[in-house]
């Protein structure tokens, strides 16, 4: 590969070069693994265009370029958003051309093909812009509409979950409310670090939660504003306590199965029986059931991750019952002109009608029918989630527990569980999908009768 018709591809200039662009990736937050594809996508774009310096090339070149990738069938939608973002950030960040910054890069990672008004991003960005906009809450599109609608297509290309865009654009406008007289363009790591101190000392937030807002200004100020941030400084951190998870015995996990029935009764049993979280639990289509095997598939958990959970047998009859309720609601839908379901992008456009398939319909399906956020399309989703946290906390309550049961202590009490029956902590790691094995570890404590299972002096007393 070379730089310049003159240069050797061994020039200390070139590898100087790379070592400067892996420094804008990493300013702009490109993970460690996605780095080399970046650096591939620009020796593409170099290679197809020998006799052009970097420096020479014009909006008119960039357009052909991806023009041609975009048309590419062979080329998968994540990748070309990832050769326009590598352009992006050599031409706008390492090289500052003057183009770069009016260039339209966000339309491009849109897609190289013109999108259809029902697009996702699009159906929210232009259809739906004014009732999101119109919302007294949402400062950012009140006050920087265009910043806005920059922020639904940053966030929802890579496909980031419907809680973190809430979240995220939640943090962000609370940031703007702080800084009430400021454009956005104009904060830095100043305004950023007295706002984390603000969560610290007068909100009295916990460490998770100032973390969870630095994240998102990190993500609007590097993918929003352009404007990568550095180095904050130093604000109050919140401390960050060690607890032990609420774990409840076997004896209180029956009677709070006693008092539920029915669909919530039936997730419950499965959260508790598989150590699922509540999100897992209500995605679950009628393909991630396996009988024969007896397993559930988990697709797409925390950190993007699948995994096998064991079915517990005695279930197995309530599952089935319940499919044979799903297919009954599906067919209503289909004759209704509903049936449709959300899948995921690439999903959606590589199987076109596997949307109203019936392996693909929710296990757990709400109760109607309703708009999607996002696409603006009428169809059946699962089950919230507050539904089922609701039902927990209402049958704790009425099997007069006086822990604070939540769906998560569910998952507390199968591990914990599993572990005084003798299963190992690896094996333990792997159903609950724990990336570290540090983690499972904290189970240990809780695990047999008192403090680290010792035996009180006072029971050793006459």
């Amino acid at each position: 590969m070379q730089m310049d018709n003159e240069k050797p591809s061994n020039d200390s200039r070139i590898e100087q070069f790379w070592l400067r662009y892996f420094e804008v990736l990493k300013l702009f937050r490109i993970s460690e693994r996605a780095r080399p594809w970046y650096r591939k996508h620009v020796e593409a774009f170099i290679d197809q265009h020998p006799t052009i310096r970097l420096k020479q090339h014009t909006p008119e070149t960039i357009q052909r370029w991806l023009e041609k990738q975009g048309q590419n069938s062979q080329v998968a939608d994540w990748l070309f958003q990832q050769q326009v973002d590598a352009l992006r950030l050599l031409f706008a960040h390492l090289l500052n051309a003057p183009w770069s910054k009016s260039f339209e890069w966000e339309l491009w990672q849109s897609g190289a093909r013109s999108l259809d008004k029902d697009h996702p991003t699009i159906a929210r960005t232009y259809e739906m812009i004014d009732e999101a906009v119109a919302d007294p809450k949402n400062l950012l599109g009140q006050r920087y509409p265009e910043l806005y609608r920059k922020f639904l297509i940053a966030i929802r290309l890579p496909d980031y979950s419907v809680n973190t865009e809430k979240s995220y654009l939640g943090w962000i406008n609370r940031f703007l409310r702080y800084h009430h007289d400021r454009h956005p363009c104009d904060c830095a790591e100043n305004e950023v670090g007295s706002f984390l101190e603000h969560l610290a000392l007068k909100r009295k937030v916990a460490g998770a939660t100032q973390a969870q807002a630095l994240n998102a200004l990190v993500f609007f100020f590097s993918r929003i504003l352009e404007k990568p941030l550095g180095n904050i400084g130093s604000y109050k951190r919140p401390g960050r306590p060690k607890r032990l998870p609420t774990v409840l015995s076997p004896t209180e996990v029956d009677s709070v199965f006693a008092t539920l029935d029915g669909t919530n009764g039936l997730m419950i049993r499965l959260m508790y029986g598989t150590g699922m979280r509540v999100m897992e639990c209500v995605r679950l289509r009628i393909l991630d059931l396996d009988f024969d095997y007896r397993r559930i598939l988990v697709r797409a958990g925390k950190g993007n991750k699948d995994r096998a959970v064991p079915m517990p047998d005695k279930i197995v009859a309530d599952l089935k019952k319940q499919i044979r309720w799903v297919k009954h609601i599906h067919e209503i839908d289909l004759e209704e002109g509903y049936g449709s379901v959300f899948l995921p992008d690439a999903l959606a456009r590589k199987f076109p009608n596997a949307e109203k398939e019936f392996r693909w319909q929710y296990l757990f399906p709400a109760t109607h029918v309703a708009r999607d956020p996002r696409s603006g399309i009428t169809r059946r989703h699962h089950l919230h989630q507050s539904a089922i946290q609701k039902a927990i906390k209402r049958a704790a309550q009425q099997a007069g527990i006086t822990k604070r049961v939540t769906s998560h202590t569910l998952r507390h009490s199968f591990a914990t569980h599993l572990l005084e029956s003798g299963s190992d902590i690896r094996t333990v790691q792997t159903l609950l999908g724990h990336a570290d094995v540090s983690t499972t570890m904290i189970y240990t404590h809780v695990v047999g009768r008192g403090g680290q299972g010792v035996k009180s002096p006072l029971d050793r007393l006459g």
